[in-house]
């Protein structure tokens, strides 16, 4: 196989890569490494603007396989009509469950156990005790039970939850228990002491954790938020945490990034990561197992991992 790839990452980094295509680098710089047409697999930048990342996309005349390094697809979304029809495109399963299942945790532990309350005491140099609720015998529900869903629930198991919830867009049985389908998420909530949202953004996720979602959550419940900030309606978690009912802990929010001046840096029980949740040690070593895996599916005619949808198919 003769063919373009273009790589976010220097390929004679990457061990393992096949022979046969030519493999051009392109990070998002203003000067292409070759002509986009010629591109047969395009590998979207990671952590780029989405006007970056698009660029390209509307010269892309030959492409065949489109692969994200991020779990979902929403920044490349706007560009897929600009996609030849029959390009694959593929999300980056496998690579992000450790590093986002992990802050999870540190999020739900950090809020819990009052830890940006004792940086702040550290810096005035005061000692700040008192009473903490623990993650043990918490009920936790996890909102978008996918790969790193599960991931999460791996990591809560420890941590002598007293049950773990499971919701997705259907209904399924994984050797953990039942999936529960998203219409059954209100009757859930109420009996949850952490919600844990790690679904991908799209019309049917946008503002789910809204003003009735919110309100049906329980007195002193933490809100997780590790999938996407248009996921959580602001102006309706804004009234919730300022009247102190719920607290939350956010990776991702809207707009993002936050502005200086935003309410949501200085509402009362708010935790908030700069979506981080992602970009970590673990990243690139599985990034790069993940590229070789595929392109050597690619080369080969294989069947390529993690596809999300082809265009101008129907939905697409």
């Amino acid at each position: 196989m003769t063919a373009d790839v273009w790589l976010p990452i220097p390929p004679d980094t990457i061990e393992g890569l096949p022979e046969g295509p030519r493999y051009r680098f392109w990070d998002g710089a203003e000067t292409y490494p070759a002509d986009p047409a010629d591109c047969a697999y395009y590998v979207v930048p990671y952590m780029k603007p989405a006007e970056v990342l698009r660029r390209p996309v509307p010269e892309l005349s030959g492409v065949q396989v489109v692969q994200t390094l991020s779990a979902g697809i929403d920044s490349l979304e706007p560009a897929l009509k600009d996609l030849p029809p029959g390009v694959r495109v593929c999300n980056a399963r496998g690579v992000h469950e450790a590093s986002t299942a992990e802050l999870a945790l540190t999020l739900i532990l950090a809020s819990l156990r009052g830890v940006p309350d004792f940086v702040r005491a550290q810096d005035r140099g005061e000692w700040l005790g008192g009473f903490r609720p623990a993650l043990a015998d918490k009920s936790v529900l996890i909102v978008g039970y996918g790969s790193i869903g599960s991931a999460i629930e791996d990591r809560l198991v420890p941590f002598e939850v007293a049950r773990v919830a499971r919701v997705a867009r259907s209904a399924r049985t994984t050797a953990r228990g039942p999936v529960h389908p998203l219409t059954e998420l209100p009757a859930l909530l109420p009996e949850a002491d952490v919600v844990v949202l790690i679904t991908p953004l799209n019309d049917t996720t946008r503002h789910l954790a809204g003003a009735d979602f919110l309100a049906r959550m329980r007195d002193g419940a933490l809100l997780v938020n590790v999938a996407r900030g248009p996921v959580v309606d602001t102006k309706a978690l804004l009234a919730e945490v300022e009247s102190g009912r719920i607290t939350a802990a956010l990776d991702v929010t809207d707009p993002e990034p936050l502005p200086r001046e935003h309410p949501l840096w200085r509402a009362p029980g708010v935790l908030i990561s700069p979506h981080v949740g992602g970009p970590t040690s673990a990243f690139l070593p599985r990034a790069k197992r993940l590229l070789v895996d595929q392109l050597t599916r690619f080369v080969n005619r294989e069947p390529l991992r993690n596809v999300i949808l082809t265009t101008g198919s129907t939905g697409a």
